[in-house]
């Protein structure tokens, strides 16, 4: 009797844990569509925008903007890591931090002077656990990043990087590309990378101008356009990818919990019925010693 009531105390804490992984699943299925609509619909706007400062780059003009410049001599480099506030998101926040660390030992090999910033509750703690120093820490974008949050910090980037502060600013970060794959990379933010196409096709039907006033005060309002919209994609993107990581997660954890209640519900069985098997034989030897 003591192992059945084991097997039944273990049988409904597994159930109550099934109910709560159950639904996270629902919650990260519901969030995960909101944040893929966002994603998605800046995705169409950043392509377009990089597709004209990559016209514009490409442009014979007399000028350029210091986004696009690249340094001869790089010494600081300012890198920003995305991870997420919360955990039981499967190998989310290992993969981007993975990337993040080998990027830091190729700058430390390098010599470069670094800013390190993280986004994240796990981030940070990954970080401190390793004695590694941050610069900067944020914890207030969560599954929904505004643009007015990460405009701000776009703006502090951009001020930066014209004023010489820094010679480089790369992020570290889940790359959505669909439900079934997310990438962790590092990419390079500033300076903005040659935009133009490799397709000659599409080189060939490239659009041709006509600035009103000039290109210069165009080209002095839209790269900063896109560096903030590519920037606001990255936030966006590594929300998709956590709300994709805790669902799948959740999913494999309800998938188990079930195949455990079945075991066990299997092993309450047959330790009930050796139980009254037993009891039966009892019955059965006392009427007999009765006779």
């Amino acid at each position: 009797m003591a192992n059945a009531r084991l097997i039944i105390k273990r049988l409904k804490a597994v159930k109550n844990i099934r109910k709560i992984t159950r639904t996270m699943e629902l919650i990260a299925t519901a969030r995960f569509k909101k944040a893929m609509d966002r994603a998605s619909e800046a995705k169409a706007y950043t392509q377009k925008i990089a597709e004209i400062v990559g016209d514009l780059s490409a442009a014979d003009l007399p000028f350029s903007h210091p986004l696009l410049q690249k340094r001869d001599n790089e010494e600081r480099v300012l890198l920003l890591v995305l991870t997420s506030n919360r955990g039981l998101c499967g190998g989310y926040n290992s993969g981007v931090l993975r990337q993040a660390n080998i990027c830091l030992k190729d700058l430390e090999k390098s010599r470069m002077n670094l800013v390190l910033e993280v986004s994240g509750k796990r981030g940070i703690s990954s970080f401190k656990f390793e004695g590694q120093k941050t610069d900067l820490e944020f914890t207030h974008f969560e599954d929904k990043p505004s643009f007015e949050e990460v405009d701000k910090v776009a703006k502090r980037y951009v001020d930066l990087y014209t004023s010489g502060a820094v010679d480089r600013i790369e992020v570290a970060y889940t790359e959505f590309q669909s439900v079934a794959r997310q990438t962790a990379k590092v990419e390079t933010l500033l300076p903005i990378q040659d935009l133009s196409t490799d397709d000659k096709q599409e080189q060939s039907l490239a659009v041709d101008y006509e600035f009103l006033p000039d290109a210069e005060a165009i080209l002095e309002e839209i790269v900063p356009a896109a560096f903030k919209a590519k920037l606001f994609k990255c936030f966006l993107d590594a929300a998709v990818s956590e709300q994709v990581a805790r669902m799948v997660a959740m999913k494999g954890a309800t998938e188990n919990a079930d195949e455990m209640i079945g075991d066990l519900s299997t092993k309450y069985n047959r330790a009930r019925q050796s139980q009254i098997t037993s009891e039966l034989s009892e019955i059965i030897g006392g009427a007999i010693a009765l006779e």
